[in-house]
């Protein structure tokens, strides 16, 4: 079986792995000159630092070389990605520096037409078969800047309009007015360095929201709260089990006020009263859509006067200052901008399929219906990797691709269609509801991660023992601890299902389990 995966970051590389130990035939098309995806350096902004520590936020049978900070930086990452591709021997899989234009099923069992050509360029496309195809092009690949009023007058005048991941010089910065939109993770990693160059730097904040100190207290690693099974089960899932029903049942004051101290401590600390940016509502209102790793020195700057926050403002206009570009704000504010950098979110689509087959992927809300955020109903030979986003990314994008690996072996039996999209349904309703819309489309898992990933294998049967659960929910979790997840998969589904006659299916349904 011939495999097209398209999109080489975690997800990618981690899926060509997987699957070609299962004995597939793996292609993996990226448009970018080197393996990283939002870690490549076509894609590397100043100050992209991850927000787990290297122990968290790694594949699993591969940790961060211990000579790596706590918290990598962006480039680190990406010398681990290729040295995940050296160790694993994937680089003659890689089609690296190539855009796959379009990518159209021809029917259930003639698989994929996938057109490609180097990337930027105006070659004549490839066409090639395949079997099936790995969406992995990521939730985060395709930058949403506004469409401000003004632009082109701004823009004659010498302003520039980027989004954070087109920003990679910041000699581009030095001794210019720069606002920086949003407060999210790119917005304050990006605002920290370019406070040190910049004339003026502003960050404009449609919403705040709540940061975790690295360290809670100047002590305490967060990992030990948000990164363990019990930082999850602080959070109401949508079906709970075991010690999750105290929590949320008798025990849920003092789960209550476990969460609320959270904010309260970040609150002391980074003095956000005394800045006037404590966000509003609670921190449990504000985790259940996100969570973000304060960005070390943002709010030292903020207290010194090199960084300006103006929280619950947007930009309504750019505009034509005494000759210089500028921005006017929602409250009347006129802050001179020859760069305007926009941490503002993406778009979560897939490029190279057309609107027909984007209908029979989404609902009538546009969010993704996957099964175990894999699976379309009703698409053959297609899976997502990495459509999960989650507090641990590179794993849960690693189980999704033993998933997928384990369904093309003939070793998963699915419920029926109708039971797979009244379950997708059911999540997206629940998600939608307890994060007011803000899941990525149906892609964002979190804080719900280990729940994700526990899904996944618990169908395969092959998630990690009780004993390693029971010292997640106090540690945290150790991608590690799923090293040997591969291996088994391919044990339990070593019979190929081809050999076995379509008309025994109780011997077929054998197998399959």
């Amino acid at each position: 079986m011939r495999i097209a995966v398209v999109g080489a970051g975690f997800a990618g590389v981690s899926a060509a792995k997987v699957l070609r130990q299962s004995g597939f035939d793996v292609t993996v098309f990226e448009r970018a000159p080197d393996v990283g995806g939002v870690w490549s350096r076509t894609r590397r902004y100043p100050g992209l630092h991850t927000q787990n520590d290297k122990g968290t936020y790694h594949l699993s049978d591969l940790p961060m070389p211990a000579h790596y900070p706590q918290w990598p930086s962006g480039e680190q990452v990406q010398q681990y990605l290729e040295s995940y591709v050296e160790k694993f021997g994937l680089a003659s899989s890689l089609r690296l520096s190539t855009e796959v234009a379009s990518a159209e099923l021809v029917n259930d069992e003639t698989g994929w037409l996938v057109a490609s050509r180097p990337a930027g360029a105006q070659d004549p496309l490839t066409v090639e078969r395949y079997d099936h195809l790995i969406v992995a092009n990521g939730i985060f690949s395709d930058p949403l800047v506004p469409s401000f009023d003004g632009h082109a007058n701004f823009a004659a005048a010498g302003g520039r309009v980027l989004a954070t991941g087109e920003f990679h010089d910041i000699e581009a910065a030095r001794g210019k007015n720069v606002l920086v939109i949003g407060y999210g993770k790119s917005s304050c990693d990006v605002a920290v360095p370019v406070s040190e160059v910049a004339a003026q730097t502003h960050v404009v904040a449609r919403e705040l929201l709540w940061k975790m100190p690295r360290k809670l207290g100047g002590a305490l690693n967060y990992k030990y709260l948000l990164l363990t099974r019990m930082g999850e089960a602080l959070f109401r899932y949508l079906h709970l089990k075991g010690f999750e029903r105290f929590l949320h049942g008798p025990g849920n004051g003092l789960r209550q006020r476990m969460v609320d101290s959270v904010g309260s401590v970040a609150t002391r600390q980074f003095k956000l009263r005394e800045l006037g940016l404590v966000p509003t509502g609670s921190f449990e209102d504000i985790a259940r859509s996100t969570v973000s790793l304060a960005t070390e020195g943002f709010f030292e700057r903020a207290a010194d006067g090199r960084i300006t926050v103006h929280r619950d403002q947007v930009i309504t206009e750019l505009l034509v200052d005494g000759g210089r570009p500028a921005a006017r704000l929602a409250d009347g504010t006129v802050l001179a901008a020859d760069l305007v950098i926009c941490g503002t979110g993406f778009r979560q689509h897939v490029p190279f399929f057309d609107d027909a087959l984007h209908a029979r992927l989404q609902d009538e809300a546009g969010n993704f219906m996957l099964y175990r955020q894999i699976l379309p109903i009703g698409v053959p030979r297609l899976t997502f990797a990495g459509y999960n986003s989650s507090f641990f990314s590179p794993l849960s994008a690693e189980m999704a691709a033993v998933w997928t690996a384990a369904h093309l072996r003939g070793g998963i039996t699915l419920p029926t269609e109708v039971r797979m999209r009244d379950e997708v349904r059911a999540r997206l309703f629940w998600m939608t509801t307890r994060t007011n819309g803000r899941h990525a489309r149906g892609t964002n898992v979190i804080p719900f991660s280990m729940h994700n990933i526990d899904e996944v294998l618990d169908e395969l049967g092959l998630n990690v023992g009780p004993l390693t659960r029971a010292r997640q929910w106090l540690l945290p979790v150790g991608p590690g601890s799923y090293r040997r997840v591969t291996a088994q998969m391919i044990r339990r589904t070593a019979d190929p299902v081809s050999a076995i006659s379509d008309d025994d299916p109780m011997k077929m349904d054998k197998v399959r389990r």
